[in-house]
């Protein structure tokens, strides 16, 4: 596993202009180790430069047994997305300042999707643990595509 190091995405952020913009999200995946289901949750933390340049991005993996019962109703692997993305973003608060901030949940809202299941616990645990309405999909690129991506990065 890939510990995310909060002290270089801090110092990072702090010598970033306060125009620079901050992107939180996570992804998992589930899987069977010797027989029991786990699941390798990835955080992203993206920092576009100035709000209009290019990006640097940190992240970092950790394993955790996995309790859903329903694999096509996650809830429980989902909120650990959200729960992960909310310590990261108090980590980073203070450092974040007066920065443009976002959190991105890998949560789809249409019923359909086996996500939906969470997304009003997950929207209303942002924003009252954050002070600040969530990006759930399309809109969570963070989560959805910069970690989904960055997990199969530091996996290999």
């Amino acid at each position: 596993m890939v510990k995310l190091d909060i002290d270089q995405v801090r110092k990072f952020i702090t010598d970033s202009s306060h125009t620079s913009k901050i992107y939180i999200g996570c992804d998992s995946e589930r899987f069977k180790l010797k027989g029991i289901w786990h699941a390798d949750y990835c955080v992203a933390v993206v920092i576009h430069l100035n709000g209009k340049h290019g990006c640097k991005v940190f992240g970092g993996v950790t394993r955790m047994q996995d309790y859903d019962v329903k694999p096509g109703r996650p809830a429980i692997r989902l909120m650990n997305e959200v729960y992960k993305v909310q310590e990261v973003y108090e980590q980073l608060r203070d450092v974040i300042g007066t920065r443009h901030c976002e959190v991105h949940l890998d949560i789809n809202p249409e019923d359909r999707h086996g996500s939906s299941c969470v997304v009003n616990q997950a929207i209303g645990y942002i924003r009252g643990t954050c002070n600040m309405d969530p990006q759930v999909k399309p809109n969570a690129f963070a989560a959805s595509v910069c970690a989904d991506r960055l997990k199969e990065l530091l996996a290999a």
